[in-house]
């Protein structure tokens, strides 16, 4: 039953990006702004399960996205909510297929190793602001397992020290609820063996985008002040919506 479940969630998503894409590309074609990647990443999330409730209320516009990061499900789900823009590191861009389609939605790719790079990566994501797109980052710089929230690396976070323009920033918080560790996508883990064992769960996935309260960056004193606000804001909803039956380590 594992095998089938996997071949109709990944057909689904084949019909998914079969309906968006030529819309997308046509749309591009006349120099028109796309709704088509975030329709795709909403479709996406629910050809693999993933039943998305949002919870609070998103910043209407000029809005920068921090959130927790446990599965490659959490893009599609935020995407597809908001349709936001990822800052994502450069290895995504070499993926075939999915490094395109990444790049289809105006992901900002980053480099984590070139040394002296954060200058530039810093202009490039000033000029993504500039575009009014919603922009999403997840500075714990990896997935963790949805209950206890690594350290923010808060070096990009630069970019909102002044921010382009007018900015908020909202933290979010991505709950899974009891299915968290069991879909977190772990760090040695494959992506492949990853993605099997997601396309094959039984049952649907309930996430929640928990929208927590926005806050103005140029009130903050530097960059690891925001770093600080916005996971403070994500630990507290986490502790407050954790399962009871979901022990923790404190940590978060």
């Amino acid at each position: 039953m594992g095998r089938i479940r996997r071949f109709l969630r990944l057909g689904a998503l084949a019909a998914s990006l079969l309906l968006c894409l030529p819309l997308h590309l046509l749309w591009r074609a006349f120099g028109r702004s796309s709704p088509w990647p975030r329709r795709f990443l909403a479709l996406a999330a629910r050809s693999v399960g993933a039943r998305v409730k949002v919870a609070g209320k998103p910043v209407a516009s000029d809005l920068f996205l921090i959130a927790n990061h446990v599965s490659w499900v959490d893009i599609l789900a935020l995407g597809g909510a908001t349709g936001t823009a990822f800052v994502s590191h450069d290895g995504v861009a070499r993926w075939p297929v999915i490094g395109w389609l990444a790049a289809q939605n105006n992901t900002l790719f980053v480099s984590r190793e070139r040394r002296g790079a954060l200058a530039a990566q810093i202009e490039a994501l000033r000029g993504a602001m500039a575009g009014h797109q919603p922009l999403a980052i997840f500075p714990e710089g990896t997935t963790g397992d949805g209950r206890a929230l690594l350290p923010f690396k808060p070096a990009l976070l630069a970019v909102l020290l002044p921010p382009p323009r007018n900015v908020l920033i909202q933290p979010v918080h991505i709950d899974y609820g009891l299915a968290a560790p069991d879909i977190a996508w772990h760090g040695n883990e494959p992506a492949g063996s990853n993605m099997k064992r997601l396309l094959e769960r039984r049952g649907r996935l309930d996430v929640t985008l928990r929208f927590l309260e926005p806050f103005d960056p140029t009130r903050c004193g530097d960059r690891k002040v925001i770093a600080a606000i916005a996971r403070e804001h994500i630990v507290a909803s986490i502790a407050m919506h954790l399962p009871p039956s979901a022990p923790h380590d404190g940590t978060v």
